[in-house]
């Protein structure tokens, strides 16, 4: 039952390609339709030009190019709506694209060279539909890099590039053309040592993208048969293997260390801050009162988990004594001043550009600044004078937000309290720390939360039921346990007020015509609503066709759910119905939160958005210096795609190294049964959760029985088609781990659990007879062979 999109030469949809009435002219099959200038064209042709022309697909530019106007360009508005709810394209940023497809500017990284010693990359954070990172032919044309007109990479480097479809058949299928080269690797690459007969070795890739490499005997230094090493290139030819020099020994694969290394390596994280920079770092100086209004006595604090080590956001709250606002209350966020000492274009700067965003591993941090920034200039310390941009919110007794005011300021953090510790307090059982600000400052916060969350109920932003899950290692680095961490309101709190303070900010850059970087969150794409759609129907839950929706729309799915046994799959099915939120300097508005505006203001020690939103108030409120300047502003396009890809990048790596950490724990326990959900369903197999360890496995179709099973997309189920016993997304399951592939972060297991009752829908379907991939009814005993569908 896979849903298969309308081939773009097929009639179009009721309402598509007419004009007056009369139905839009297509070329006989077989035959070159002919483009007349003027004429809306046809699906088909409309649909090739969006494949080769993926940077000038905008509506305008479509209509630029056929020649579109008055009437015909209400026409073709009209048929790409039909194309973008046949899910046949979907619109990044302004300009539409074939779904799948590479986006017109996309990160690669360079990492081998063909048989002709052309370069090939591959996108860095981008997969196609079958989990498989395509090539990509970089395109260097020799003259233009003798008169240095355009940017030079070099194999292992990590590129910004223009992607273009290939025009040549029979090669990758795409090409690229380098706009700026983000990051020269020179020539340092991660692996394990394998010893060869002779005295050399070969360095085997962590990364399966990766080459082997050779290693002569005299440069293997101190590696031993699997050790994980760092190495340099040091010959590369246009044929053979490239030759390495072992330059660090990190140590064996399967310890801690080696895993989140593996992780740094394979995505290219820069983790080695620059001498320059930890120089600029340590000569900064704490600033000093220029600009800034004295709000030391604040009673501002400090709440964040037990375990941090820098402190970048404060909190304070009071009744608003004002009569015209009976009930409400003041609101102040203060955060860490980052701005005074990262200036633009220094090195700091341009480090932290390059990073993007801190990086959280089990068992260390790669952070955007140095340590003299992040955890001392910037951190906001118990009772230690600290520069910081404060908002001052007026809220009214209902949650509203009546006015904001900004304000650069010195302040001194009253007290560096955990969430436990303030939730502990606020339970009634204060420590010696929380018991002489009870009364004064935890709970007057309490009650300026309980206002705020009358707002974010009228409000209603998208409210999923996703547990995340937190690792505890030994002292030796192994996994010690898995567990989701208690929600309280302590985390609620702050978070509320965090967001508060990111949409002031937005508000009063728009408010002073400033450019900025947004953070936005697009509403999921009409083929992404079909397909849940048709999931939920199996369950009879209805979800309103239109493409005006709200994150409440999907708060009555989740409410329907509650409680009953497919809770989970529904809350899944959701999740991955959303566009993923990304930085912009254009404003879409952010659907999840269902806020018009916002923008990353909080955490500018760790993320680069935070930082150039405090720089933009800065110059928009004239607050001193540190504020933006005009090269950045005409940046930002960049800058915001760049930081998009580095947060994909972050998010990437830290899954990996839970997965391999995960992976290494239960190595010795191959064999063993588990109890796991099933979290996927692909026609290639099942992927099980085991909930105990938050670890993902997959078990191949082949290996689920004798009988021969069907995918069903509607349903998000695999089902024996003579049996009638399959399962499904969300379904209970018991699993034996049959392979763990720590260096791969993998688990294989193998099916023990029966299977259930399929509905009877499903069932008359397949009795029905299957379809191939066009829709067309199969021949009885027509199938493919098992496995491979």
């Amino acid at each position: 039952m896979t849903r298969i999109p309308r081939d773009p030469t097929e009639t179009p949809a009721k309402g598509a390609g007419k004009k007056n009435g009369r139905a839009a002219r297509t070329a006989p099959a077989g035959e070159k339709e002919t483009i007349v200038h003027g004429v809306v064209p046809s699906r088909e042709v409309l649909m090739r030009f969006i494949a080769e022309n993926p940077q000038h697909a905008s509506k305008r530019e479509i209509a630029k190019a056929f020649g579109l106007k008055g009437e015909a360009r209400v026409e073709l508005k009209g048929l790409l709506r039909s194309l973008e709810e046949d899910g046949l394209v979907e619109k990044k940023r302004k300009s539409l694209v074939r779904p799948g497809g590479l986006p017109p500017v996309t990160v690669l990284d360079i990492t081998i060279r063909d048989v002709d010693g052309d370069l090939i990359g591959r996108p860095a954070e981008w997969l196609d539909d079958d989990g498989v990172a395509p090539a990509v032919l970089i395109k260097q044309s020799s003259v233009a890099r003798a008169k240095g007109k355009t940017p030079v990479g070099g194999l292992g480097d990590r590129v910004l590039a223009k992607i273009f479809p290939a025009k040549e058949r029979g090669g990758p299928a795409y090409t690229a053309r380098i706009i700026k080269v983000l990051d020269k690797r020179k020539d340092a690459v991660l692996g394990v040592f394998r010893a060869t007969p002779g005295g050399g070795g070969r360095l085997m890739p962590i990364d399966k993208r990766g080459e082997e490499l050779l290693i002569d005997p005299e440069f293997i230094g101190d590696a031993k048969e699997g050790d994980l090493v760092e190495a340099h290139l040091s010959r590369i030819g246009r044929y053979g293997l490239p030759r390495a020099q072992v330059q660090n020994v990190i140590g064996s694969v399967a310890s801690e260390k080696a895993i989140s290394m593996i992780a740094i390596h394979a995505h290219g994280i820069p983790h080695v801050f620059p001498e320059r920079v930890l120089q600029e770092a340590e000569a900064a100086r704490p600033a000093t009162m220029a600009h800034r209004e004295d709000w030391r006595t604040l009673p501002l604090i400090t709440i964040d988990p037990a375990d941090a080590k820098d402190h970048d956001d404060a909190v304070y709250a009071e009744p608003d004594s004002s009569p015209d606002n009976p009930g409400g209350v003041i609101v102040t966020v203060a955060i860490a001043d980052v701005s005074w000492y990262v200036r633009a274009r220094s090195a700091l700067d341009l480090e932290a550009l390059k990073r993007g965003n801190s990086v959280y591993f089990p068992d260390r941090v790669v952070p955007m600044l140095p340590e003299r920034i992040s955890n001392d200039l910037c951190s906001l310390k118990e009772g230690v004078d600290r520069p910081a941009l404060a908002v001052r919110m007026r809220f009214s007794k209902e949650g509203r937000k009546a006015a904001h005011t900004f304000h650069r300021i010195m302040m001194r953090s009253a007290a560096k309290l955990s969430y436990q510790q303030a939730q502990t307090a606020i339970d009634g059982a204060p420590d010696d720390k929380t018991g002489p600000i009870l009364d004064t400052i935890l709970k007057p916060l309490w009650e300026a939360y309980r206002t705020l969350t009358r707002g974010r109920e009228r409000r209603q932003p998208l409210e999923l039921d996703v547990p995340e899950r937190k690792i505890i290692l030994k002292p030796d680095g192994t996994v010690d346990r898995v567990f989701v961490p208690e929600r309280l309101d302590a985390h609620k709190l702050i978070e509320e007020m965090m967001i508060q303070a990111n949409v002031a900010a937005a508000e009063t850059l728009e408010q002073k015509r400033q450019v900025l970087i947004y953070r936005v969150h697009d509403q999921p794409s009409l083929a992404k609503q079909e397909s849940l759609r048709e999931f939920l129907a199996t369950l009879d839950i209805a979800l309103a066709k239109g493409g005006n929706m709200r994150a409440n729309h999907f708060n009555g799915i989740l409410a329907k759910a509650d409680g009953k046994p497919y809770e989970t799959i529904v809350n899944q099915m959701v999740l991955r119905s959303q566009s993923q939120a990304i930085y912009s300097p254009e404003n879409i508005g952010h659907f999840g939160l269902n806020l018009l505006r916002y923008a990353h203001f909080t955490s500018p020690i760790r993320r680069y958005a935070d930082l150039i939103v405090h720089r933009a108030l800065v110059s928009a409120l004239g607050l001193g210096e540190g504020g933006i300047m005009p090269e950045e502003e005409a940046a930002l396009d960049d800058i915001a795609a760049e930081i998009s890809t580095f947060e994909r990048r972050a998010m990437a790596a830290e899954r990996d190294t839970i997965d391999r950490l995960i992976a290494h724990h239960l190595n010795g326990r191959v064999g063993e049964e588990f109890d796991g959900r099933v979290s996927g369903v692909t026609k290639a197999g099942l992927f099980v959760t085991l909930p105990a360890y938050g670890a993902d496995g997959f078990i191949p179709i082949s290996t689920l029985g004798r009988d021969y099973f069907i995918y069903d997309e509607a349903h998000q189920a695999l089902s024996g088609e003579k049996s009638g016993l399959g399962y499904r997304l969300g379904d209970p399951v018991q699993v034996k781990l049959v392979e763990a592939v720590p260096l791969a972060g993998a688990l294989r297991f193998e099916m023990l659990s029966e299977g259930r009752k399929m509905p009877t829908a499903m069932r008359s379907f397949h009795k029905a007879g299957r379809r191939d991939r066009t829709g067309a009814r199969k021949r009885p005993g027509t199938r493919p062979p098992r496995g491979r569908h």
